[in-house]
């Protein structure tokens, strides 16, 4: 069982972005509640990490200062004249509410302190699933994103001279940590997503691979409505291992967003929480030795507990048992870990998504696995 820690409080569940909004930061809440059921935290076990609130130097770390002092000013409710300079809205994906600032700049912390934890040699998994906020910009926010956590992290690692491969398994592509390191080769960033067209952020096409010596090194992996387990992990298992073998990091990243469900209310891939968890357990299996697991999508709060519980348990070498313990239970009328009923797919939509994922695979291939020396792969 690796050393793993797990870093939450209640402070990063309590904040709303708005009534209606579909981020309900209640479901780490949810999270911890079915992972402590489980008795994954404790002696032989993970242990709780409490966060703390990112300095501004680590937040500029990626965001401009005059960004920054926008959200802090947003944030009590001042300058909110300016808010659509930042990419704000009231009735859009990134609303102001009080205490924005304060919630950011803690999820945000959250990372950083996983990443603390790892580089003292403290655990070789730290896990924040509040992070993985990756469409945040550097002048604005985007994706119901303020601050992006995962760059700020990455960038805390790079610093020190390490090699990170980050994978991103979010439904929508990571364009905020794409552009943070499209011109390094220092950084190895890989997204498996939605395609861009159907899906926001309209980003995240095969030829969107990098610039100047970080060519090759932004690698897109974009999927077909309706991709569900099975030609997700072939497409997976065809793309990601190879290249993280070659690239050989210091440290793994991941972003484990699990709006790819099938019942997620805001994308259209297929997968199941078991299928999810399966590629978290083979991500993991890639690891170097340092691995930093960050949340993200996810906006069915059953599948949300489920998956990041059964993804947590894979940090800890360990499968749940199916049935769910009997507190949870009764409190939420959940019974089962995995899905019991997969989606109900035609055979139109099931050939129209792997004829789609070969031709991604195929086109990575073409045109990545060179920058690797794997070109006798493709």
């Amino acid at each position: 069982m690796r050393p793993t820690a797990l870093v939450y409080s209640a402070a990063l569940s309590q904040h709303i972005l708005r009534d209606t909004h579909p981020m309900r930061p209640m479901r780490l809440r949810l999270t911890a509640e079915l992972i402590q059921a489980y008795g994954a935290i404790g002696p032989g076990r993970g242990q709780l990490a409490a966060p703390r609130p990112a300095t501004d130097e680590e937040v500029l770390l990626f965001h401009t200062k005059e960004y920054l002092n926008a959200v802090k000013d947003f944030s009590k409710g001042e300058r909110l004249h300016e808010a659509d300079r930042y990419n704000f809205a009231e009735a859009g994906d990134n609303p102001i509410y009080p205490g924005m600032y304060e919630a950011a700049a803690l999820s945000t912390g959250a990372s950083i302190r996983a990443v603390e934890l790892l580089m003292s040699d403290a655990v070789n998994v730290a896990c924040n699933f509040s992070g993985g906020l990756h469409h945040a910009m550097p002048r604005h926010a985007s994706g119901f994103c303020v601050f992006d956590d995962p760059v700020i992290a990455i960038k805390a690692m790079a610093n020190r001279g390490l090699k990170v491969a980050y994978v991103d398994i979010d439904c929508h592509h990571g364009d905020g940590v794409q552009y943070g390191f499209y011109d390094t080769p220092q950084v190895l960033t890989i997204s498996l997503h939605e395609s861009g067209r159907y899906l926001f952020p309209g980003t995240g096409f095969v030829e969107e691979l990098g610039a100047g010596r970080g060519r090759g090194y932004s690698v897109n992996v974009p999927l077909a409505p309706f991709t569900d387990d099975e030609v997700y992990l072939w497409a997976f298992r065809e793309i990601v291992p190879p290249l993280i073998t070659a690239f050989k990091p210091d440290v793994l990243v991941t972003q484990v967003g699990i709006d790819t469900h099938f019942n997620d209310p805001l994308t259209h891939l297929q997968l199941s929480v078991q299928g999810f968890a399966q590629v978290v357990g083979e991500l993991g299996a890639l690891s170097p030795g340092k691995w930093l697991m960050l949340g993200g999508g996810g906006y069915d709060m059953s599948a949300v507990m489920r998956g990041w519980t059964m993804a947590f348990g894979k940090c800890l070498d360990t499968d749940w048992p199916n049935q769910i313990p009997a507190s949870i239970q009764e409190k939420y009328s959940i019974h089962s870990l995995k899905d019991s009923a997969l989606p109900d797919l035609t055979q139109r939509q099931r050939s129209d998504a792997r004829q789609a994922a070969e031709q991604t695979v195929a086109d990575v291939k073409r045109t990545i696995f060179p920058f690797h020396g794997l070109a006798g792969l493709v």
